[in-house]
């Protein structure tokens, strides 16, 4: 557990300590919280940011890959001159400029089942924000086998969805999605906006579930479009014959401490 709250932080995080329910108690709480975001593009970033911004106490970024021009519609946390650079050491620059109190684990690398079991073993939730289903599985079958709570994000054009996994209590990505999409990971369409409302919801909800303000959404989908500005929420099931979450198994009474005590077993019933 991390120190009591500075002085300077204290200054720092004073509009949201105002806000009816958030108090130093709460603030502490995302203190001592870390979050593995995976991805680092416009909604990953966007999220990463507003973590940091809020004042969780550790990120740990995961993404392969440089920077390329056609990035810089939507990836505020780069700049024009670090094109042909690795994507999440700029990001882990800049977060650390932006708020100099987060601590930062940048991992220049695909994902894969054995490091990725490494990387969450001391996270308390997941940030799935991949653009391409083969390793956002990697990411749901992870989450859900260490029974860590996961955020599953994702956009394309001027839609998108999220929605909360928390293993053995709701559907989990394989549960929603069986089989893969049809999907261009490197030519679908994306507008920065929607990226960026996209990464500031699922940040919202990561803050939400790691300090127990507010009502995440639990066994629910957020879907919208915002070209016509329209919200839906969609009821979700968990699939008894899913293949990752379906059958009995230790992750059903795994789920982790911090999503025990902030998620009431009513909302995680309703």
């Amino acid at each position: 557990m991390s120190d009591e709250l500075k002085l300077e932080e204290m200054e720092r995080y004073q509009r949201q300590l105002s806000i009816d329910g958030f108090d130093e108690k709460v603030q502490k709480r995302l203190k001592d919280s870390a979050a593995l975001v995976a991805g680092i593009g416009g909604l990953g970033g966007t999220a990463a940011l507003y973590l940091a911004a809020a004042g969780i106490g550790r990120l740990a970024l995961i993404h392969e890959g440089r920077l390329e021009t056609p990035d810089l519609n939507r990836q505020t946390l780069m700049t024009s001159d670090w094109v042909g650079r690795s994507r999440v050491m700029k990001a882990k620059e800049t977060i650390n400029k932006f708020n100099p109190n987060i601590e930062i684990d940048a991992f220049d690398e695909p994902i894969k089942p054995e490091r990725l079991e490494t990387i969450i073993s001391d996270i308390d939730i997941v940030l799935d924000c991949r653009h391409n289903f083969p390793e956002r599985r990697l990411v749901n079958t992870a989450c859900t086998g260490a029974g860590i709570t996961m955020i599953e994000a994702a956009m394309n054009g001027m839609e998108g969805y999220l929605f909360n996994i928390i293993p053995g209590k709701t559907a989990c990505l394989s549960c929603l999605y069986p089989e893969d999409p049809v999907w261009d990971p490197y030519g679908f369409p994306v507008l920065g906006a929607v990226s960026g409302t996209l990464g500031c919801l699922a940040a919202m909800e990561a803050i939400k579930i790691l300090t127990g303000l507010g009502e995440p959404l639990i066994n629910a989908l957020l879907h919208f479009d915002l070209g016509r500005m329209g919200f839906k929420r969609f009821k979700t099931y968990r699939r008894e014959d899913c293949k990752i979450c379906g059958r009995p198994s230790l992750h059903d009474t795994r789920v982790s401490a911090k999503t025990q005590a902030n998620v009431s077993a009513e909302s995680i019933c309703r």
